[in-house]
């Protein structure tokens, strides 16, 4: 299933995206889409038939906005330095266990919101990411095989960073990664069913209509499963907290000099194959 939520922010309501592409109503099945109702079976078998009857009101897309698509995110967890390709084009090397960061949640937007350049930023970086949303309660666990099935899904997370912040300004990484809408999330959580294969996606951003990312998560250092059954050893894992797997080569920390960072005006787009496309303006904070 692809699961949405649409309205203006602080006031979405959960819809979902059916097989012939119409938007549906799901307010009068379920309060929203967040960390309970993932978690709940049986509201998702709801959820299920209700969309295989045809029986949920349509919701007319037109000037509507979409907004995260998970409400109430516990924490976002980030794992840095993920991709193969991405630390030969910074010339790092890769690590030898996943590099774990953090964002706030109030970090998260909708995939087509505005981005705001902070104040002072002259290193405002792109990152496309698969993110994926945790479904079942997590802690310890033994092996890929139990860290998959505590996966209720996966989005497309666009992890802005300022690098300036992030690597020169001391301490840890967060300076760079947490300034106001530096998540945009969505448009949809697409359930894990729909997603057979995690290290099988193409993940594409292009600035200003030039392409920039071209990777697959088959270059990931540290695949899906590993992640999740990693991070459950250090902390528990919630239904409806989020992980951000890393990026693939292509930003602008890795270009020859003068690097291309991001500046008011310009125009963020973003897909990862099969979970959608995001689209953002940059405009000053």
């Amino acid at each position: 299933m692809k699961l949405l939520r649409v309205g203006t922010a602080g006031a979405e309501r959960p819809a979902l995206l059916d097989a012939e592409g119409t938007l549906r109503d799901l307010s009068g099945l379920v309060p929203d889409i967040d960390g309970p109702l993932l978690a709940d079976d049986a509201a998702l078998g709801r959820i299920r038939a209700a969309a295989a009857s045809g029986e949920l009101p349509e919701l007319d897309p037109d000037g509507l906005r979409i907004g995260p698509p998970l409400a109430r995110i516990g924490k976002i967890v980030c794992i840095g330095l993920n991709y193969h390709d991405h630390a030969r084009e910074t010339g790092a090397q890769p690590p030898a266990e996943p590099v774990i960061f953090f964002k706030a949640s109030d970090t998260v937007v909708g995939p087509h919101d505005t981005v705001l350049v902070p104040r002072g930023s002259t290193k405002t970086d792109w990152e496309v990411e698969l993110a994926v949303v945790i479904g079942r309660t997590a802690r310890y666990l033994e092996s890929e095989q139990e860290a998959l099935a505590h996966v209720a899904g996966y989005a497309v997370a666009h992890d802005v960073s300022e690098r300036e912040f992030q690597i020169e300004r001391g301490g840890t990484w967060d300076k760079g990664k947490n300034c106001e809408t530096f998540n945009p999330l969505g448009p949809w959580l697409v359930t894990a069913d729909e997603v057979p294969d995690p290290q099988g996606l193409s993940l594409k951003l292009w600035v200003n209509g030039e392409l920039k990312q071209d990777g697959t998560t088959a270059e990931q250092i540290f695949p899906v499963a590993e992640v999740v059954r990693y991070v459950s050893r250090f902390m528990t894992l919630y239904p409806g907290d989020v992980i951000n797997t890393g990026t693939p080569a292509g930003v602008a920390l890795g270009q020859p000099d003068p690097k291309p960072y991001l500046h008011a005006g310009d125009v963020v787009e973003l897909e990862i194959e099969g979970l959608g496309r995001q689209r953002q303006e940059l405009k000053d904070a």
